[in-house]
């Protein structure tokens, strides 16, 4: 590949200490929750509701996930193009789709274009997805996101990269920009090994339907050891997805657990996941065990925050507020309320 000389020293915006995480847009456990538009969009008008909260709460970012629908970068851009200019996030996207320079350069484009910081998670998804892509199947997928977290690290830092890995091949630099908003490169995390290559490599540990006991007891103490292994001063922010629905008249809790998680309760690494922090995936009442172990969070807007300061506690640094179950059995406009109140009640000190 055949890029422009980079400028070595950092630019405006970019890592001063490359190896090291950019400095997190709040103080880590400090703020309001995030929010997370969990769903597949046809058109950024769907999301746009989502990103006005953000804008109107203060909350900490606006996330998406993976679509095969609108593809997140462009529906971020084009939100920030109709003035919906807050932090934002990916929940994660899935790196066999892009290569690392792409990866890097749409990270940094979104942080240009939205003049707000951006977090940037990557994960490989399903086994099957993968190897519909790759020229072979991930024999590692450790080392396949180990490898591209450093890459597109090293890239926004402004550096040239010259890597002949297992999963990827780059020579090459991003050439230099002006200003912008730091970008903060996300690793997927479930189990413990991916854990500590997150420690590793990435600025912050995304995770889905992790209680907070498993969070603290399991994944902190590996991303800890991963990061001190890999010389690195502290060990990557954690930010968590947790499924949330206001309890209201009408409401069943079960068959808003089952709407919100169900399906991945059927995925073989979330059902291992899930075993190792005590929730029996496979149980007669499913949707009572993940209420048990608070993976699906219900209950009034002050009970919610109770809650969500538990997995503060556990060591989440940011809680990205999941409203899939709502927003699947009631519509858009029941989800942003259910999320604006749960804001509301961490705001006023319940979480």
């Amino acid at each position: 590949m055949t890029t422009p000389a980079p400028d070595q020293s950092p630019a405006p915006g970019q890592s001063p200490a490359p190896g090291q995480p950019p400095a997190p847009d709040q103080p880590p456990g400090t703020g309001l929750p995030a929010v997370l538009y969990p769903l597949q969009p046809d058109h950024p008008e769907l999301v746009a509701p989502f990103a006005a909260l953000v804008a109107r709460t203060g909350a900490r970012r606006l996330w998406l996930c993976q679509s095969f629908r609108a593809e997140p970068h462009q529906v971020l851009a084009h939100l920030a193009g109709m003035g919906h200019t807050v932090p934002v996030g990916t929940a994660v996207t899935l790196l066999p789709l892009r290569h690392p320079y792409e990866a890097a350069l749409q990270a940094r484009s979104l942080a240009l274009l939205t003049d707000r910081p951006v977090v940037a998670g990557y994960g490989i998804g399903t086994p099957k997805f993968a190897e519909g892509l790759a020229p072979e199947p991930y024999r590692s997928p450790r080392t396949a996101v180990g490898e591209y977290v450093t890459s597109v690290r090293a890239l926004l830092d402004g550096r040239s990269v010259a890597h002949d890995g297992a999963y990827h091949r780059l020579h090459g630099a991003l050439p230099p920009v002006g200003p912008h908003a730091p970008v903060e490169v996300g690793a997927g995390v479930l189990r413990p090994g991916m854990a500590r290559t997150a420690g590793a490599t990435a600025d912050v540990a995304i995770t889905w339907m992790t209680p907070p006991p498993y969070v603290r007891d399991v994944l902190v103490p590996r991303l800890a050891a991963g990061a001190a292994e890999a010389g690195r001063a502290a060990r990557p922010r954690v930010a968590t997805a947790v499924h949330v629905a206001v309890r209201r008249p009408g409401r069943d809790p079960r068959r808003l657990a089952e709407a919100a998680a169900g399906t991945h309760l059927r995925v073989p690494h979330y059902a291992d996941m899930l075993r190792r922090a005590g929730v029996d995936p496979d149980a007669a009442d499913p949707a009572a065990e993940l209420l048990r172990a608070d993976v699906v969070v219900t209950g009034t807007p002050g009970e919610i925050a109770a809650t969500l300061a538990r997995y503060r506690s556990a060591g989440v640094d940011e809680i990205l507020l999941n409203p899939t179950a709502t927003l699947l059995t009631e519509g858009v406009h029941a989800a942003v309320d259910d999320l604006e109140e749960i804001l509301a009640a961490v705001g006023a000190g319940g979480g």
